[in-house]
């Protein structure tokens, strides 16, 4: 605020006070904490906040107006004796100068107080005449202008071609723009500069990666995050809120209804499974899981956060202060800040994550589906969903004709399998090596990371019914195996079966010998926390070996075709990362093997059912489970109904739902805040500073009244507040401030607008257009404002130091999202797959090591290791450490605005990140992939290729000479160090260079990527 009233001195001299602008401010900095709205700490029963009480008496009244001699608030801000002096010298805030002067003038001229600001209508006005009437490009541009001719300022130039294509392309989409892009920009432009900006404008709103960019602005206000919180920090499953987030930010969904469904979407009638996914907004509170804790203490903590984020998104207030005490500055009671609390306090979680809807991966993306895929689905589904209902008394048919067929003889279970042997044509390992043997079984080494193994079996010579996959011990493993772990165990998670890219349906899965709750038949269930393990223990049949060999069966719902070529078997150990199989080995039969029998399973079946231990009940389910051919076909036919929607596995997330209205729960004040110490009971209404917005609720009683009403007020026309705040904030992400700077309190200790007609016309045109935020962002990005250079000039130096008038853009660093996004781009290894659950990128060891329970970060290797930072997995105890370096919040609550600072470790991040080094390979290889040759003429090609990847630009001669001897150097250095080089160079290099010219070229890529200009939006 001081900052603000230094830069823009002018206006109190030039102009008449304004209340708002030149007053507010200084009474609420000054002296509204002993004579403001809040009674406990109110003073003399003098309230400065009130025009009644500031000029009540005809002696020595604080204020008389029209007579600032006679004003006892002149003679003591301007007192000597430290007795007079306000505020007291203990406060350490007083009153300056030019403050006193402004406070004399406004007393001479009548000392008329306004309403705040924020709180009165928003207002329409026209776009003002301004001298230079060629500058302006659309609505937006005059207002600034204005501003700046009253101050005799010249606006900036237009930025450079190659700057507005990276800045629109980085704002918009988060992403660098492509080189073939920029030079069609950068010809377009040429020829005509505003039609060029509006066509690529409207390319970048049209890309599903605006979404991404823009959802993520909106994540940071909804607190996202893929855990509960405190200590125990357990994972929850909110990602579908995120995809749904990003769905109808793409789709523009107008932003009324995005607040209704994020609010009330629940409470919409007969509500959509998007509208119920929307609703979980306000389930991104945290949730304490410790034992002893009090559940109804951290369901009232949930509600403060509700009530908090709600005034703090939407209204732009801080109605947080008002919790434990009436506001010391904003006119909001305590008891009114409890009966918004009521809204929230009738949803039926309780500290907990009860309350879900099943979604399925990509889902939330779909667009016109087909309606016979999609019935098919839902049939589908529903039949899964019977068959797990009738699951018992199924089981109890299974158990009478698995005992039966006990007393038959082999001879009448058919003539079984015809195993035949088959040799890998294929074989290979996320990081471990694979040998192939004499005997065509495969041996694994010894590394204690969890494996994908991936075998390609040759095309069958016929059909195929079952594939045998055989468990093989060898001296060279721990016990001899057949696992690598320390004590021969294994731990198979999946088993994926690919035939021509389709993947082949397995309805049944049997083994010889199984861990007890670890059946072979975990492996098929794609269910990660599980698999089929070895190990002996209570429940294992008598005689049972973990260190022997050992087979699973594989069941086909459909035969393997000899015609369609290959088998690929995938061979997933993600549970544990030394669980891995040290040998095994595949053969093939064309008829399907009977039943592997166990004396076990027919000695628990001929127990009387109430002498069967829980042991006993739970290996029954186990091997049922195993032999439930009719559940495997119907989540087989599920399973391809997903596919042919392009759905993935199913999941709960989150949704708020209301307790029924005969539930009501009473509300009540707590004092202090404390939610033991109640008080009144209260209903549910609005502040009263807040009452000249729009009526909210018809219904006659609390209980009535709904989150519904509440959604429906904030988005009201009337409602001064919410298009406000709103535009308020997307201006602040072009620019780096808000129009108002303190874009988090819209109340009277934040400052006053910059531009307050514009900030209205602005608000005005959203709400006339639909609440469209593409229109928003569409008029900003193609304003004269937006498109300035962002050079520093010297002549604002003394008159606008801080770009308050916006006489230039402004230079604003990546968030930290953007700094990893940038660089994925940049090397071209980017995956632009939408949605789906957090993704887990190579980062530094130790990261979960003082967290109290365990977590896993198993590092996939391929497509999803290069998804965008914002589906990295987040894990409020121990984030992921590029994002907290970078000052992404930790959404333990609610975060309007990011904070940007400048630290060393930042900068040693960039160089040293795990992540950001294997990026800065991949851009190196695209490189050398997209310029070949290893001459001079190419090797400066190339640079110029790499800034323009990396800066959207071209290269100058100078930074190529520099660049080109760096890489030379390099390359010496690299060939007098062949180990070096092999460790620095891509992982695969591109044809026509060695391995010390490639990491000569990494060198050269992480230069490229370590400097300010890479991280900067210019």
């Amino acid at each position: 605020m001081a900052l603000l009233a230094l830069a823009l001195p002018a206006y109190a001299q030039e102009k008449q006070i304004d209340f708002n602008r030149d007053i507010r401010p200084i009474l609420s900095d000054k002296c509204y904490q002993c004579h403001g709205p809040d009674e406990e700490t109110l003073e003399a029963d003098l309230r400065l906040d009130l025009r009644e009480s500031a000029v009540t008496g005809q002696d020595g009244a604080a204020i008389v107006p029209g007579n600032p001699d006679a004003s006892e608030l002149i003679y003591r801000i301007t007192a000597d004796d430290d007795l007079d002096i306000m505020p007291p010298p203990k406060i350490k805030k007083p009153v300056t100068a030019e403050e006193a002067a402004l406070l004399k003038q406004w007393i001479a001229e009548g000392a008329e107080y306004e309403d705040h600001w924020s709180f009165q209508p928003i207002e329409n006005p026209e776009p003002p005449a301004v001298k230079n009437g060629k500058w302006p490009k659309n609505g937006i541009d005059p207002f600034v202008l204005a501003q700046l001719e009253t101050e005799k300022i010249e606006p900036s130039p237009m930025a450079s071609p190659h700057t507005l294509i990276r800045r629109m392309s980085l704002d918009l989409t988060g992403l660098l723009p492509d080189p073939k892009r920029v030079e069609s920009f950068v010809s377009e432009f040429k020829t005509d500069a505003d039609a060029a900006v509006k066509k690529l404008a409207d390319e970048l709103l049209a890309s599903p990666h605006y979404g991404e960019r823009w959802g993520r602005h909106w994540l940071d206000q909804a607190r996202y995050a893929d855990s509960h919180g405190y200590t125990i920090d357990g994972e929850r499953t909110m990602w579908p809120f995120r995809d749904w987030v990003i769905r109808q930010v793409n789709a523009d969904m107008p932003f009324d209804q995005f607040t209704i469904e994020q609010l009330a979407g629940d409470l919409l009638e007969k509500p959509t499974k998007s509208q119920l996914v929307a609703s979980g907004f306000h389930r991104n509170t945290l949730i304490n899981q410790e034992g002893g804790t009090d559940d109804e203490q951290f369901r009232n903590e949930e509600v403060v956060d509700r009530v908090n984020t709600t005034g703090a998104v939407w209204l732009g207030l801080t109605l947080g202060c008002a919790q434990c005490h009436t506001h010391k500055f904003d006119p909001i009671t305590q008891k009114e800040y409890f009966e918004l609390f009521a809204f929230f306090n009738q949803q039926t979680d309780v500290n907990n994550a009860g309350q879900t809807v099943e979604v399925a991966e990509g889902e939330l993306f779909l667009d016109d589906a087909d309606p016979a895929k999609l019935s098919a689905y839902e049939e589908a589904k529903k039949a899964v969903a019977s068959l797990n209902a009738s699951k018992a008394k199924r089981q109890v048919e299974w158990e009478k004709v698995a005992l039966a067929a006990r007393t038959k003889t082999e001879s009448d279970e058919g003539p079984g399998a015809d195993w035949k042997p088959i040799k890998p044509a294929k074989f290979s390992a996320t990081s471990a090596e694979l040998k192939l043997l004499e005997d065509n079984s495969i041996l694994a080494s010894i590394l204690n990371q969890s494996q994908v193994y991936t075998v390609e079996l040759p095309a069958p010579a016929e059909p195929v019914a079952a594939i045998r996959l055989r468990l093989l011990n060898d001296k060279s493993l721990p016990k001899n195996g057949p696992g690598i772990a320390s004590n021969g165990n294994i731990v198979l998670t999946r088993i994926e079966f690919r035939q021509n890219g389709k993947r082949l349906a397995v309805v049944k899965a049997q083994d010889d010998h199984s861990q007890p709750g670890f059946s072979s038949a975990f492996t098929i269930d794609d269910d990660p926390k599980t698999g089929w393990a070895i190990n002996v223990g209570k429940g294992s049949a008598p005689g049972a070996k973990m260190n022997a060999p050992h087979e699973a069966h594989y069941f086909f719902a459909e035969e393997i075709k000899p015609e369609e070529g290959p088998i690929e078997v995938r061979m997933h150990h993600e549970l544990h990362p030394n669980y891995n199989i040290g040998r095994f080995a595949f053969d093939v039969s064309k008829t399907v093997p009977k039943p592997i029998s166990t004396d076990k399973l027919f000695t628990v079946l001929q127990k009387p059912e109430k002498e069967r231990s829980g042991d006993d009940k739970k290996f029954l389910t186990a091997e049922f489970a195993k032999n439930d051919v009719e559940l495997k076909k119907a989540n087989a036919k599920l399973n391809e109904a997903k596919t042919g929607l392009g759905f993935g596995k199913e999941v709960r997330t989150m949704v708020m739902r209301d307790l029924p209205t005969e539930n009501y729960r009473a509300t009540y004040i707590h004092e202090r805040g404390d939610f033991l110490r109640k008080d009144e009971e209260t209903g549910k209404l609005l502040p009263a500073p807040l009452s000249i917005f729009p009526k909210m609720v018809k219904a006659e009683t609390p209980a009535e009244r709904t989150r519904m009403d509440l959604a429906n007020w904030l988005v009201d026309p009337e409602n001064p507040l919410t298009a406000r705040v709103t535009v308020n904030r997307v201006w602040m992400r072009y620019f780096g401030r808000g129009i108002v700077e303190t874009e988090n309190d819209f109340g009277t200790q934040g400052t006053y607008p910059t531009h307050p007609e514009l900030l209205d016309w602005l608000a005005t045109k959203f709400v006339e257009g639909g609440w469209s935020m593409k229109n928003l962002h569409r008029l900003i990005v193609t304003s004269a404002t937006y498109r300035q250079s962002s050079n520093i000039r010297p002549d604002l130096k003394e008159i606008d130091a801080l770009n308050h008038l916006l006489a230039r853009q402004n230079r604003i660093r990546f968030d930290a999202e953007i700094v990893r996004d940038a660089a994925l781009s940049a090397s071209g290894l980017l995956t632009p797959k939408l949605g789906g659950p957090g993704v887990t990128p190579p980062q530094p060891d130790g990261v979960y090591a003082f967290t109290q329970s365990k977590k896993t970060w198993n590092v996939p290797d391929g497509p999803e290791r290069y998804r965008r930072a914002m589906y990295v997995k987040f894990i409020r105890s121990a984030p992921y450490p590029l994002l907290t370096t970078f000052d992404s919040p930790d959404f333990q609550s609610v975060c309007t605005a990011r904070i940007r600072s400048n630290t060393p470790l930042q900068s040693l991040t960039l160089a040293n990140d795990e992540a950001l080094f294997e990026l800065a390979q991949g851009l190196a290889a695209r490189m050398m992939r997209e310029v070949s040759g290893t001459d001079s003429v190419a090797n400066r090609n190339r640079i110029r290729h790499g800034v323009l990847l990396s800066y959207a630009r071209k290269a100058s001669e100078s930074e190529i000479d520099l660049l080109a001897k760096f890489q030379e150097q390099q390359s010496a250095a690299f060939q007098a160090d062949p180990e070096g080089a092999k460790a620095v160079a891509p992982k695969e290099i591109p044809e026509g260079f060695d391995a010390a010219q490639a990491a000569s070229w990494t060198t050269v890529a992480r230069a490229l990527m370590n400097t300010d200009e890479f991280i900067t939006r210019e």
